[in-house]
């Protein structure tokens, strides 16, 4: 009898900038896709707190708060230490070397021609943002991935292009140095856009947002108050699901059955915007109340969450310091 192939390892790498708790579309976005990587792959998560500071380098001031937080999303929502590297990007300095390396032969035309950053030099109006850490962020971004070899990024559609751009840099250091890095590819994830309360996308900066650690009654304040659909004036008004931000949200965290149910009760008018919002809050909960339970058992355990960071570092800055080893010796600045 033939033996199934074994797993395919991938090393994946891939972090979020620490902003202060996570919403529900960090979550989607993320999180939920990394807690079921780490059961099949080689995973080194890590806060990017130097990347923070490339649009928030005014406000140093709540980074370790945030830092805090974030970890402690990351722990209540599942992701095991045991199972993938958790780690704080500014602990491991080989990534201000090998950002600093890749820096040198990076053209300048290829970071002008970012999409994120035309985009986002129009978009944040309030923040000067012509600076070079904005400007050189893909360098950074890079460099993090391939310091410890990643084979893939998870990443969404619309991210392909910003690996590519990593990808590009990848090429140049082996046509000028030789080959050192994998060549990262994207692992291609589905990552559902959830709307906000005001039915815009869900996002700190409009203040719209339902955060994991949420409290119950907190969760049903914002719920209850959501934007709907608004040709339901009265509760005796059909509506549309497909303009409602509230079916949305069901269309993530209520069955599908349900789903169904709600459409067409919304359609006809047998059910209240209010009535329909309590089962979504109901699918919500099951969610996140398992995940406040945990919360409170890590708050309740002074030393662990720098325990976490400790054991991540000290994986992390081995493979990186492997990694730096390879780079300088095939520059000859070794």
């Amino acid at each position: 009898m033939e033996r199934p192939d074994p797993p395919i390892i991938r090393r994946i790498v891939s972090g979020i900038q620490p902003s202060g708790k996570l919403h529900l579309g960090n979550y989607m976005g993320a999180v939920r896709n990394w807690i079921e990587l780490q059961d099949r792959h080689d995973c080194f998560f890590f806060i990017a707190d130097w990347h923070a500071l490339s649009t928030n380098y005014e406000r140093t001031d709540r980074l370790r708060n945030h830092v805090r937080e974030m970890l402690l999303d990351w722990l209540s929502l599942g992701l095991d230490p045991g199972r993938c590297t958790l780690f704080q990007q500014s602990h491991v300095l080989e990534h201000a070397e090998l950002y600093l390396l890749l820096g040198m032969m990076t053209p300048v035309a290829w970071l002008l021609r970012n999409p994120t950053y035309k985009d986002q030099m129009v978009q944040i109006e309030n923040r000067d943002l012509a600076m070079y850490g904005f400007l050189g962020y893909p360098v950074l971004m890079t460099a993090d991935i391939v310091l410890y070899r990643a084979t893939h990024v998870p990443v969404g559609q619309d991210q392909v292009p910003h690996l590519e751009l990593a990808r590009e840099i990848v090429r140049r250091f082996h046509a000028l140095y030789g080959e050192v890095f994998p060549e990262p590819l994207p692992l291609l994830t589905e990552t559902p856009k959830l709307p906000g309360l005001d039915g815009r996308k869900m996002s700190k900066s409009y203040d719209n947002c339902i955060f994991v650690s949420d409290p119950a009654d907190v969760v049903w304040e914002k719920l209850r108050t959501m934007k709907t659909d608004e040709r339901r004036k009265r509760r005796n008004d059909p509506g549309n699901p497909e303009d409602c931000p509230v079916f949305s949200l069901h269309n993530v965290f209520t069955p599908l059955p349900v789903q169904k149910d709600i459409d067409r009760d919304c359609r006809t008018a047998a059910i209240g915007c209010i009535d329909c919002k309590k089962i979504l809050a109901a699918g919500i909960e099951e969610l996140l109340s398992p995940a406040r339970e945990r919360r409170k058992e890590i708050e309740n355990r002074p030393g662990l969450l720098s325990e976490v960071l400790e054991n991540g570092h000290s994986r992390a800055a081995r493979e990186a310091e492997l990694t730096i080893e390879k780079v300088r010796e095939a520059m000859k600045i070794s």
